[in-house]
Order: structure tokens, then sequence, then C-alpha cells
């Protein structure tokens, strides 16, 4: 039960980080289409590749790591007969989907190729909390089918 325990802990820990960065990420996205100074516009690039280098992929990479070791805990039996944790699972290679999208806009804004708007980026900062809600409703209720 220990492990177990332990292994939720950082479970969570790492999804609150990973989160923080994907609802961050974009709002960086947001101001920095506004920069008009080339200075600026550096530091935005910076910003922008340390939350994703230091701070999202780590976390990700936990959230990965410590979620497969619970599904091993419960073993490929409870594995198959969890519908609802398929879906989740579902949510889940969206939003790992749309962390590495995040990680293609950034890496065209330090090549100063951005193409998408300041609303583009208001809109989409909107993504991970409509993937957080449906994951959060599957793991409470547990049932779907």
């Amino acid at each position: 039960m220990a492990l177990y325990t332990t292994l939720i802990i950082i479970h969570l820990v790492s999804i609150i980080a990973w989160f923080a960065g994907l609802f961050y990420l974009p709002r960086l996205f947001v101001y920095h289409t506004r920069v008009k100074h080339e200075e600026s516009y550096e530091l935005f690039c910076t910003m922008e590749h340390k939350l994703y280098t230091i701070i999202m992929n780590p976390a990700m990479i936990v959230v990965i790591s410590s979620g497969s070791a619970l599904i091993s805990l419960y073993g490929l039996t409870w594995l198959k007969n969890s519908p609802w944790l398929h879906v989740k699972l579902m949510l889940v290679f969206l939003l790992i989907g749309y962390h590495h999208w995040l990680g293609h806009i950034k890496k065209k804004f330090a090549a100063k190729n951005n193409i998408y708007s300041e609303l583009f980026f208001r809109i989409i900062n909107e993504v991970p909390t409509v993937l957080l809600i449906g994951i959060i409703c599957l793991v409470k209720i547990k049932i779907l089918f």
C-alpha cells in the first residue's frame, strides 16, 4: 500500500506541474505575439524554452511513468475491464500531442516563423482545461458505459 500511495502522490504532483506549463505556455505565446522589440522577443523565447524543457517535459515524463506504474500495479485484467480508463488514456494521449504541438510552436517563435494570432493562442489555451475536466470526471466517476 505504501508503494501505491507514493505513486499516487508522485503522479498528482507531476500532473499539477505539467498542467501549469500547459496552461502557461500558450499564455506566453499570447504576449509573445505582441512583442515589437528584439530584446523582448528573445526574452520570451528563453522563457518559453525553459518552461518547456525544464518543467513541462520532465513533468510529462513523470506523469506517464507513474501512471504506467499505477496501471501495472492493478494489472492487465483491471486495465482490460476498465473502459473509463481507456477513454482517460485517450484524453492523455491528446494532451501529449498538444504538448508536442506547443513545442513545435515554440520552435516556430524561436525561428521567427509564428503564423498564429493572439486570439488563436487565447482559444487554444482552453484545450487543456477541457481535457482536464474530462479526465477528472472519468477518474472520479469511473463509469462511462
